[in-house]
């Protein structure tokens, strides 16, 4: 069972209002940088690496700062030292095993929005990738998707709004509604399905496990995988 976390319900309401305030000032921000590049007749990822940077990268910091507030530190806030080692494997026999679900519940997905007229588009992620050129882009482009991305979605989704939800007395929202909340903020129709099935997967580990590296350790390596297949597919 996943031990008792500290998080008190107005720190991490004021987090959230931290998180949404990234949101507005990366939107504000790659809105300019996309409004310059299009005057300047230039493309790059920037806007889309402006956007990730002050969301995930503001995650982080706003973390920290939660950490500071409760007087704990990430691996005692999140069990990173509660046997790693069956945490890293487990979190990798994860990504392996759930990844060709994941492609049959979006290709499934995909083909239920045509049966309603309704035409899938990709995830801004693979957009981004698309309009990235040289190796620098890649590469950037690919430390966002495997370390920062995963690192700040689980914990903030796993990590923290998962138990503060369920120590208020709603295990069953704390399940379902964060995993929901967890697919939707990705804002891609064909991919909501699987995301949220992914979601309440990596819930259970963490409850298994009480180790948040767990979950990382799962998503890095299913975005790490999908990057792959995407190159070399």
């Amino acid at each position: 069972m996943l031990s008792e976390k500290p998080w008190k319900l107005e720190a991490v309401l004021r987090l959230l209002l931290g998180v949404f305030i990234c949101v507005f000032i990366g939107g504000l921000l790659a809105a300019w940088v996309d409004g310059f590049q299009r005057k300047s007749a230039m493309e790059s990822i920037w806007p889309a690496i402006i956007m990730m940077l002050s969301v995930e990268g503001g995650v982080l910091v706003l973390a920290r700062h939660l950490l500071r507030e409760h007087q704990t530190r990430w691996k005692e806030a999140f069990g990173f030292t509660n046997n790693w080692k069956r945490a890293l494997l487990l979190g990798v026999i994860t990504a392996i095993l759930f990844l060709p679900m994941g492609w049959a519940l979006q290709i499934g997905s995909a083909k239920l929005m045509e049966q309603f007229n309704l035409q899938p588009t990709e995830q801004q992620a693979v957009q981004t990738l698309g309009a990235a050129e040289s190796w620098l882009d890649h590469a950037v482009l690919a430390v966002f998707v495997i370390a920062l991305a995963p690192a700040a979605e689980e914990i903030l989704f796993r990590g923290i709004l998962y138990p503060v939800v369920k120590q208020s007395g709603y295990p069953r929202l704390a399940l379902w509604g964060v995993s929901i909340f967890f697919a939707a903020v990705h804002c891609n129709v064909a991919t909501f399905v699987p995301l949220f099935a992914l979601a309440l997967l990596l819930t259970l580990l963490y409850e298994k496990t009480n180790n948040l590296l767990t979950t990382i350790t799962a998503h890095a390596l299913f975005n790490g995988l999908n990057l792959a297949l995407y190159y070399f597919g």
